[in-house]
């Protein structure tokens, strides 16, 4: 808590912005007065899984232009601890993709909850469909036939 209010902490990759990341972003908005949104770098996030296709500082970009956050910050480490106890964050709103990762903050006072990211969007199910319509795409193409080629 800092002066009086309740200090809230949600982040992600935010890697191809889509509604379930707004959806969270939003519920964790409503949990307290201040709403601090870390974004992971493109360094943090190489080291758990592939590379985000959007950049971090547009990704961050993104997020700053959100009328949620109070306050949008790079996220370096997936441990956060310390981020917890140097901005005085009351709340920790992660996706339930993560659950149970994140209990070692309830130990320094923080309330954490996993919110339902649900099914449906996900930026790596939008991946797989940008490949599979380009591939879909792409097979059509090369059967399609050009009445101008003569083919001997």
């Amino acid at each position: 808590m800092y002066n009086g209010k309740i200090v809230v902490y949600t982040s992600g990759t935010f890697d191809m912005f889509h509604s379930n990341h707004l959806k969270m972003i939003k519920y964790a908005r409503g949990l307290g007065d201040t709403l601090i949104v870390g974004v992971s770098t493109d360094e943090l996030v190489c080291s758990y899984k592939r590379p985000p296709v959007i950049p971090f500082e547009e990704r961050l970009a993104i997020l700053e232009a959100l009328k949620y956050p109070d306050v949008v910050i790079p996220q370096h480490s997936l441990d956060h601890t310390e981020l917890v106890k140097k901005l005085n964050i009351d709340v920790f709103v992660v996706g339930d993709d993560w659950t149970g990762k994140y209990d070692y903050l309830k130990e320094l006072g923080v309330t954490v909850f996993y919110f339902p990211y649900g099914d449906g969007v996900s930026s790596t199910k939008i991946k797989e469909d940008i490949l599979n319509n380009y591939l879909d795409l792409k097979q059509k193409v090369e059967k399609k036939v050009n009445p101008d080629v003569k083919v001997k």
